[in-house]
């Protein structure tokens, strides 16, 4: 067995279901691999982690793989699985009906003060025909906790919140929200989740790779065709209560979400770079396909 060590973004989650299911379907060992997932305690570095070999390959978003680029990491993303909608998930009840009335609200997202929070705001006041000025959002900090910070009137708004997940818990908890998304204010829609790598492992490791997408691809399909039984596989693996209405909700949310298409286009990323530097979060743009191929997927590849 060739044992490949996957970095998650964050808990065990439905998001991994694809990864659960070709673990307990027995399609990793039919590829001869063994898969170990590790999930972060805390924040770590994946992409360290891969350089040292405690893992060889990590998820993360689009966004963080063009930022992490950006600072000359040693970096290549070459899958995306799962792509969700998000934005910014807004109390109804406090009288915000487009992204204009985002003006001299509070705003909940992790790390704030900073700019990350503000600059999705700032893109979709602008698009909905506003003027943003410095000062007028109030930036909250309550780390990851959006549903929390207007459950108990802590913001009016949150983000980077997704569809799937944060959605379903505010309305679970009596919250009358809606949401802002991404794509309908132009804002690059990166509410996706990719597989990255080093350049190095991408090329050393590339037979091991193709067959790690291949059982992802398997997985998202056996997903699409039997979702009654994935449900009840995930839950028998990560102990989840599937009586409990909102887990149940979560998980079949989050199974529409995976993508039956693995690649991700030039564009989309310069898009997406264009955006960051606009808005001040990375100084200079790069060639996408220095950090995002497709040579994985398609059998008539060519560099």
């Amino acid at each position: 067995m060739e044992k490949l060590v996957v970095g998650l973004e964050w808990f065990l989650n439905p998001d991994h279901l694809p990864l659960i299911l070709g673990m307990e379907k027995g399609w990793f060992s039919e590829q001869n691999l063994e898969i170990e997932m590790i999930e972060p305690e805390q924040h770590f570095d994946a992409l360290e982690e891969i350089e040292n070999g405690s893992m060889d390959i990590a998820i993360t978003e689009p966004i963080h793989l063009v930022e992490d680029k950006a600072m000359n990491e040693n970096v290549v993303g070459f899958a995306r699985y799962l792509h969700t909608n998000g934005g910014v998930m807004y109390n109804k009840d406090k009288g915000i009906q487009s992204p204009k009335d985002l003006i001299g609200k509070r705003l909940q997202y992790p790390g704030a003060p900073g700019s990350g929070g503000i600059a999705i705001a700032k893109t979709m006041i602008e698009a909905d025909g506003g003027m943003y000025n410095v000062g007028d959002i109030v930036p909250i900090n309550n780390s990851f906790y959006h549903t929390d910070a207007l459950l108990n009137d802590k913001a009016d708004a949150a983000t980077l919140i997704f569809e799937n997940f944060e959605i379903l818990e505010a309305r679970n908890a009596g919250l009358n929200v809606d949401y802002f998304a991404l794509k309908d204010y132009n804002v690059p829609d990166f509410c996706q989740l990719i597989f990255i790598t080093t350049p190095d492992k991408l090329e050393t490791d590339n037979q091991k790779l193709k067959k790690f997408i291949k059982v992802i691809q398997k997985a998202i399909q056996y997903i699409n065709n039997n979702l009654e039984d994935a449900i009840n596989i995930y839950a028998d693996y990560t102990q989840t209560d599937i009586n409990n209405k909102l887990n149940k909700d979560t998980i079949e949310a989050t199974a529409k979400c995976f993508t039956n298409d693995l690649s991700m286009s030039s564009d989309f990323y310069n898009d997406l770079q264009l955006w960051l530097q606009s808005t001040g979060k990375i100084k200079h743009t790069i060639d996408a396909e220095k950090y995002f191929t497709n040579q994985l997927l398609f059998s008539r590849y060519t560099k």
